[in-house]
């Protein structure tokens, strides 16, 4: 007996479109095949919807522990279902920092009663802790995440002896943000003496410009092809920096790219309407930028999408631009954004689905999930290309409880996520009774 059968879909996956019935028994897909005809608890006509592997955000903020006003593990990833997320990596900025093995044991465990997804998070370098680096279980933590600016305290890297030693002995991935602080300090002083009180959301890209960027990320790789390194650079925002990366399949590449939604869609246009709802760091830049992030996707020197989701509440957000925190909540809507470059005849769907769960699959080397296929994981989201989705107080399940995209139609939905196996998400309501999540395996 089988527990769900999804008939006529459009399966997307390994760069084809086919059309297929999937079958899920217990956690995994079962059987993939043309039409499939036994017994089931369940059995649901898709009638033609496409069917993708859930996403993998391998970058989200979820403010857990110590900054849950903001957002927590159970609110974000719930979010996240809803946006068709099945697993994310989640960042060491929180309190306490999660540099060392004791803290990061203690996020994983917080995790398996919180999380409705599945769930791995990056270990944190500073400049001092470079042995605890060295003992990580490479099987446990999803990545190194070193903060080469825009950072405070302890999670700021800027010791370049430090540094070496990262890029020299971490046994993980190195993951970085990459921005270069003594030039963003540099660009405040100036910028703020020039408009004083009248400093806005409006300069944040001139403060956080191309030149801070691309500093930084070409130390980043600088130091990865010296030491022979892994590196995925996060979030990158500039035009400049493409020519750091090449393209070409992610399998064999040592030094790896990836951009944020929010940098795909903004450009330095919309400072004016949203003001700090889109202050991120790193800054939305040009038009400019942003068609170049878009063409170095298509031409794969881009390897990976995310959403750097970054809940504040809506009172942090709404102080003036230099007391505001940077970063917005995006794991809800990462995916309506990709459809909507999809009906552009910008992106199509197999390289979505390249881009948010194969490469992040392969680059950190996640077992039995991204892909479709008989014996993986049952996580998968089921989209209605065709119905349009508008954002509302009312649909917004971020604890922050808003969203930048307000009142914004998008032309496509989320119909049903599934993880492991359980419809988690369907006709825009979270299932009740759900299971929690699974830690993420990695196949090192």
């Amino acid at each position: 007996m089988h527990d769900l059968i999804l008939k006529n879909c459009k399966v997307v996956n390994e760069n084809r479109i086919i059309e297929s019935d999937i079958a899920i028994k217990n956690d995994r897909i079962e059987q993939v095949a043309t039409s499939i005809d036994v017994e089931s608890k369940e059995i649901i006509d898709l009638d033609g919807k496409f069917v993708i592997p859930g996403l993998i955000d391998d970058q989200v903020h979820f403010r857990e522990p110590g900054l849950t006003h903001k957002g927590d593990i159970a609110t974000e990833s719930k979010a996240g279902l809803a946006g068709g997320v099945t697993s994310f990596f989640e960042m060491p900025n929180v309190n306490p920092t999660t540099t060392t093995n004791e803290n990061l044991t203690k996020k994983f465990e917080l995790a398996s009663t919180r999380s409705l997804s599945n769930y791995s998070f990056h270990l944190g370098a500073s400049n001092s802790n470079i042995e605890e680096i060295k003992k990580v279980d490479i099987n446990q933590a999803a990545a190194l995440k070193v903060f080469m600016g825009a950072s405070f305290g302890e999670m700021l890297v800027d010791d370049i002896d430090a540094l070496d030693d990262i890029f020299n002995y971490s046994p993980l991935i190195v993951v970085t943000h990459c921005e270069d602080q003594k030039t963003v300090k540099k660009n405040e002083e100036i910028y703020s003496k020039k408009f004083g009180d009248r400093l806005c959301a409006e300069q944040h890209h001139l403060i956080r410009d191309v030149d801070s960027c691309y500093l930084s990320s070409s130390l980043a790789v600088d130091l990865a092809k010296k030491y022979n390194s892994d590196l995925h650079v996060f979030h990158l925002t500039t035009e400049k920096e493409m020519e750091l990366f090449t393209a070409g399949k992610i399998d064999g590449k040592k030094i790896t790219a990836e951009v944020c939604v929010h940098h795909m869609y903004f450009n330095e246009s919309r400072y004016a309407d949203l003001g700090n709802q889109i202050k991120c760091n790193p800054s939305i830049k040009f038009e400019s930028d942003r068609l170049a992030l878009i063409n170095a996707l298509l031409d794969d020197k881009i390897d990976i999408i995310a959403t750097d989701h970054a809940p504040h509440t809506w009172e942090e957000k709404s102080q003036s631009y230099t007391k505001a925190p940077a970063g917005l909540p995006l794991v809800q809507h990462g995916m309506q954004i990709l459809m909507d470059f999809y009906h552009q005849d910008i992106l199509s769907l197999e390289k979505i689905v390249q881009k948010t769960s194969h490469n992040v699959a392969n680059r950190f080397q996640v077992k039995d999930r991204g892909y479709i296929r008989e014996g993986y994981y049952a996580d998968l989201a089921v989209l209605d290309i065709d119905k349009p989705y508008t954002v509302s107080n009312e649909n917004i399940l971020y604890k922050c409880g808003w969203s930048p995209f307000n009142g914004h139609t998008f032309q496509s939905s989320i119909f049903m996520t599934i993880v492991n196996g359980n419809i988690a998400f369907r006709n825009g309501q979270i299932s009740d009774n759900l299971p929690f999540g699974m830690q993420i395996e990695f196949d090192r």
